[in-house]
């Protein structure tokens, strides 16, 4: 037994590993919803210069419906609202977000719901150590890109009664909402050659720690795997946390030889590795869906109201998995073309109507079902998903990169 996340019991092997495992499938058997919002800020009077965080905390007012603020190494703005029901979720940020883009505009800035920054370089204002870490351990082009540029929403799930059902659904229907809220085809001033740039970055990282995780019949199993296989990157020591040596050494490794940090791995060293892999859902007492593009006030309840029916609604999670099953393991295509496949087309159209079947049954208001049938008639059926219409205003006579920052990207 290797004892809760904050004790220092040795974790010998995979065994105890698969024990921590296991209890990140339990513990949240309910139907809630968690959204975690994130934003690029830009200056409204010269969207090329970088915001400093400072300057954003300063014009940020308290917010009354439960959401907490935190920042992104480049300086994105995230939101996370408290779990509750899902219509209950989406109006409980929607009031806080509401309240801070009025407030951030009162000083001339404004939140771009865009997967990568279309225009700026990379800048990195935040310096934790884990931060500094990251940036070692990923590398360039794209560690900078991921942690600088890019911005994402997050829908967090239950693990509800049945928790590898609701894992299978999070998974499998992965590349094509993907390729239905595809938001990033822009970054350096000019087309990036995906349709999820984002997820495309992504892709592009340490594959240890960002790969999809590989299951058959157990996913808690499988999950014990990918942390023992994730190359290590912070090591705690004296209270402080350094990176490792030698650089590559994974999770496994350290069990094995427990010199790599001065002190065998304990469950309290565990549980922090486990916050630095990043695979398209991860477990951790719920679900955490994180390959969504972020996407501007009219769209991100979508967004958030069709991926939350399909996983807990079981009717609409069956017709939306028989669609998407053909697409399952798709990720790099789904991201690189979005719905100009006509497969993601036709699988994204079944999602998207048995989503909104299903919302009325969890409780959501006619106009967010009407946003649901809105953004289908408009995105999904023609098969042009947010980032078409971003390349073809980018590539409209006479617009320049100031153009990109339209009312379709502005929350």
């Amino acid at each position: 037994m290797i004892g809760t996340e904050n004790s220092d019991a040795r974790v010998r092997g995979l065994a105890d590993v698969e024990e921590f495992a296991h209890r990140c499938f339990q513990g949240s058997p309910g139907d809630r919803v968690g959204i975690e919002l994130e934003f690029l800020v830009f200056d409204r009077a010269d969207p090329t210069r970088q915001v400093g965080v400072s300057r954003i905390i300063d014009a940020l007012p308290p917010l009354t419906r439960g959401s907490a603020l935190s920042f992104e190494p480049g300086g994105q703005l995230e939101l996370s609202g408290p779990p509750a029901p899902l219509a209950r979720a989406v109006r409980q940020v929607a009031a806080d977000l509401d309240t801070a883009r009025r407030a951030l505009g009162d000083d001339g800035l404004l939140l771009a719901g865009i997967g990568l920054d279309p225009i700026r370089p990379p800048v990195r204002q935040l310096r934790a150590p884990r931060y500094e870490a990251m940036a070692d351990l990923l590398g360039v082009p794209y560690g900078p890109l991921m942690m600088c540029l890019s911005a994402s929403i997050q829908v967090n799930v239950d693990l509800g009664p049945r928790p590898v059902v609701r894992w299978e659904r999070a998974c499998a229907l992965g590349p094509v909402l993907n390729a239905a809220f595809a938001n990033s085809p822009l970054t350096g001033s000019r087309p990036c050659g995906w349709m999820s740039g984002r997820q495309a970055v992504w892709l592009h990282l340490d594959p240890t720690r960002t790969r999809p995780v590989v299951w058959e019949d157990d996913p808690a199993a499988a999950w014990a795997r990918y942390l023992m296989d994730a190359r290590l990157m912070l090591l705690r020591e004296k209270g402080a946390r350094r990176p490792p040596s030698p650089s590559r050494a994974t999770f496994a490794d350290w069990t094995r030889s427990p010199h790599l940090a001065g002190h065998p791995p304990t469950a309290r060293d565990l549980a922090y590795h486990a916050t630095t892999v990043f695979p398209p859902v991860r477990p951790r007492g719920w679900l955490e869906v994180r390959y969504l593009d972020a996407l501007p006030t009219r769209w991100w309840p979508v967004c958030v109201a069709v991926t939350g029916a399909l996983l807990l609604d079981d009717r609409a999670a069956d017709a939306a998995l028989a669609a998407a099953a053909p697409l399952a393991d798709r990720w790099w295509h789904a991201a690189r073309v979005g719905l100009g496949d006509p497969r993601a087309r036709r699988a994204a159209e079944e999602c998207f109507r048995a989503a909104a079947l299903a919302l009325p049954r969890l409780g959501a208001e006619p106009w967010l079902v009407a946003d649901v049938e809105c953004y289908a008639e408009r995105h999904v059926v023609p098969g042009r998903s947010p980032a078409a219409e971003a390349l073809r205003r980018a590539r409209e006579p006479g617009a320049g990169p100031l153009a990109w920052l339209s009312e379709e990207v502005v929350a």
